[in-house]
């Protein structure tokens, strides 16, 4: 059994870092726009099943926009944790983490308070998310890229995207499967529904993704979970619903060795 956070950390070093950013590859990048024509395909399949915070906002936003509500709490998830108080350091803010002022203003909210609105906030990235699907002729691969990396520079039709973009498509998928596996044994699609420990932070979203699925095996009862963080960095969570999972999961971390850190990795 593994005791040390040293150990931990030497054993995460181990990971091919090819393999981790295969990602990036071109190659990937097929897959992932493969995989997201097959989502939006089957998306009217995909029923939201569990509550999540604000879920009325998010079925309205859907309803609205002719989106799949599935899809719009993916990039919650994924942006902000489901934290309508989010904001980044590039001064992107609200559940769906809408810059200000610019795309704020361009989807008609004038002010800030505004934006932390919850319903506002969906309402804006669900209306903002069609903009670039029907810029894009529904190619939701380019138009997730766009969403985060900016339409001016991902292309239309043809060309290379960016591996910035590449990567949040990519990002957004994995949390597009947490949410669809919600009810599941790990409960990894319900990061916003209750309380979050930090455990390490990383600079690239591979590494993170790396040691949540290099050391979610030997974490039974626990359960892990990654998202980008406010300023920047890819912060791994253990989440819980209430103290007793909380004192249970400090537990088994603790026969491990690991414990809530704030060390960073880049």
């Amino acid at each position: 059994m593994i005791r040390t956070t040293a150990a931990l950390i030497a054993i995460l070093a181990s990971v091919s870092v090819q393999a981790l950013t295969s990602s990036d590859s071109p190659m990937k990048a097929s897959d992932l726009e493969r995989a997201w024509r097959l989502f939006s395909e089957k998306a009217s399949q995909s029923e939201v099943t569990t509550a999540f915070p604000y879920g009325r906002c998010f079925k309205t936003a859907a309803q609205a926009h002719g989106l799949p509500e599935i899809l719009l709490l993916a990039v919650a998830r994924g942006e902000s944790a489901f934290d309508p108080l989010a904001r980044s350091s590039a001064n992107a803010y609200g559940l769906m983490q809408i810059l200000w002022p610019g795309t704020a203003r361009h989807l008609g909210i004038e002010s800030r308070e505004q934006l932390l609105k919850p319903c506002t906030n969906v309402d804006a990235g669900a209306r903002y998310l069609r903009e670039l699907l029907n810029r894009y002729g529904g190619n939701l691969h380019r138009a997730l890229g766009a969403y985060n990396y900016g339409p001016g520079r991902v292309p239309v039709s043809g060309g290379v995207l960016p591996a910035g973009a590449v990567r949040y498509s990519g990002y957004i998928k994995r949390h597009l499967d947490s949410v669809l596996a919600t009810g599941s044994s790990s409960g990894d699609g319900r990061i916003g529904s209750g309380g979050k420990l930090l455990l390490i932070r990383f600079k690239r979203s591979y590494r993170a993704a790396a040691f949540v699925d290099t050391f979610r095996p030997m974490m039974r009862g626990v359960r892990l979970d990654w998202h980008h963080g406010s300023d920047g960095w890819y912060d791994v969570l253990m989440v819980y619903d209430n103290p007793a999972q909380m004192a249970s999961g400090k537990r088994r971390l603790a026969q491990l060795g690991i414990k809530a850190w704030r060390n960073r990795i880049r």
